[in-house]
């Protein structure tokens, strides 16, 4: 019987060391303990019914699926860089109208779909507009034409869609929203053209009154129980549009803000509010205006960061990303946020196009991969025609009202969303990574509870076995043709 007992002992400890340790790729030996370190994997892919769904079941360690892999992505968890700020997108005036319409019931799964932390994805950053831009109704101001010293100045317009919205966000998204404002034009009177449309330029003896009107619009919107984290000086300052715009060159974008808006912020106990310049596109101009104010200490103190669109591409160029990394590269301690795309030329029949995710999921990991800090979508919310618009400028948002149907429509492009904000926590850090094919991209982040978060995009036609490495432990994993995945580990 002894016999029989050291056998079997001497049988276990054979294969406690057999399981013990495992070869990697490249043949080192790790202990299966680390190789097979939870991780849980969640994925949306096309022509499945994958959306945001967990899916372990791709996960695979056997040494048949390690040798199908094609692709490796290693992680270097001890260099990070930019710290994270949020993801979310814009409460317009168009958003909050067609949301009004809806009953109850589809109003708070809207809220929950998005600002839900659990149940949603969770976005954590807003946008609204100060009075109106092209996704309002209409053209208004908060003053009565030639208004200089703003007497007049009320937010009524906004109560009675925007500011009920916002707050009910806020209150979904668990009692806090980092909120930054913009505007689309000075009232007509303060500008050259005497128009609020088509572009023009703001007059210089309405350089104070205009300052003061960013003042009054933050303190009105406070004292409605709404924080304003930050403000861009104007959106999209080179374009004439037909619709709300104003130009600033690079030059007068930096006088305003040196010599009126900040003055004016500081005199009234607003310095803390982060002020973001430029708000256009990516490209030579993020670059020039970036080195313009960041340069000059006298301004680059006033300035929290840049902010840009991904609209370069309309003349059917590529994105410019590498301008994003540029500026992050020349000037580390500015902060770069994403605060404006979307999908343009509406089409219904195209609410389920993959492409449309796809250009979201290629953006977002090239804008954070470059140093970006926030991401944000334009409309959150429009209804089955892409609207309302007043210059009938109508596009996509992630989630549409049918407001005939009480119905509401999500596109893959608020899952491929839901990727990165359902999981990235504001204050994390981006973790450096390396991979080893073109075939897959990917971004990574450490959350402050040290949880690492890694997304993987694959836009071919082909399902790819891929390896993730994070020092010594690697996880076999398969993703899907036209995919995103979200590991969390």
């Amino acid at each position: 019987m002894k016999t029989i007992n050291r056998i079997l002992l001497v049988l276990i400890i054979i294969l406690q060391v057999s399981c013990s340790t495992s070869k990697t790729a490249n043949g080192s030996a790790v202990s299966a303990s680390k190789t097979n370190k939870k991780i849980t994997v969640y994925t949306t892919a096309e022509n499945t019914n994958l959306r945001l769904s967990l899916s372990d079941n791709l996960i695979s360690n056997s040494a048949a699926q390690q040798t199908k892999s094609t692709v490796s992505i290693t992680l270097d968890a001890d260099k990070t860089d930019q710290v994270f700020l949020g993801i979310g997108g814009a409460i317009t005036d168009a958003s909050a109208e067609v949301f009004a319409k809806l009953s109850p019931k589809k109003q708070q799964e809207f809220l929950t779909a998005y600002y839900d932390k659990n149940k949603g994805i969770g976005y954590t950053l807003a946008r609204t507009n100060i009075h109106s831009c092209d996704f309002s109704s209409d053209s208004y101001t908060y003053v009565a034409e030639g208004d200089k010293d703003l007497k007049t100045f009320n937010i009524d317009h906004d109560r009675k869609y925007r500011i009920p919205l916002i707050k009910n966000a806020i209150e979904t998204a668990g009692g806090k929203l980092t909120l930054f404002v913009s505007p689309w034009s000075p009232p007509a009177f303060m500008k050259d053209n005497n128009d609020i449309l088509h572009g023009g330029v703001l007059l210089p003896e309405f350089a104070q009154s205009w300052a003061d009107y960013y003042v009054k619009f933050i303190r009105a919107y406070e004292k409605e129980g709404i924080p304003v984290w930050g403000l861009t000086i104007q959106n999209e300052p080179m374009a004439k549009q037909r619709w709300e715009s104003c130009i600033y060159t690079p030059e007068a974008e930096r006088d305003f803000l040196k010599n009126f808006l900040e003055p004016t912020l500081e005199k009234e106990g607003l310095s803390s509010k982060n002020v973001i310049i430029w708000d256009h596109n990516r490209g030579d101009m993020l670059t020039k205006r970036a080195n313009l104010v960041f340069s000059d200490p006298a301004v680059s103190k006033y300035a929290w960061g840049i902010g840009f669109h991904w609209y370069e591409t309309w003349n059917g160029g590529t994105p410019k990303f590498e301008s994003v990394g540029e500026v992050h590269q020349a000037f580390p301690n500015k902060n770069l946020l994403f605060t404006e795309g979307c999908i343009e030329k509406f089409d219904a029949s195209r609410f389920q196009f993959w492409g449309n995710a796809e250009r979201y999921g290629l953006n977002m990991i090239n804008d954070f991969n470059n140093g970006t800090v926030g991401w944000t979508d334009w409309n959150i919310l429009l209804d089955q025609n892409g609207g309302p618009n007043h210059v009938g400028n109508f596009c996509f948002s992630p989630i549409h009202a049918d407001t005939t149907k009480d119905e509401l429509i999500y596109t893959p492009m608020y899952y491929y969303i839901g990727h990165f904000s359902k999981f990235i926590q504001p204050k994390a850090k981006r973790i450096m990574e390396t991979i080893s094919d073109k075939k897959l991209i990917s971004t990574s982040f450490k959350n402050s509870n040290d949880k690492i978060i890694t997304i993987v995009m694959n836009q071919s036609d082909n399902e790819i076995v891929y390896t993730l490495i994070n020092h010594n432990s690697q996880n076999t994993i398969t993703i899907p043709a036209h995919a995103i995945q979200t590991i969390v580990y």
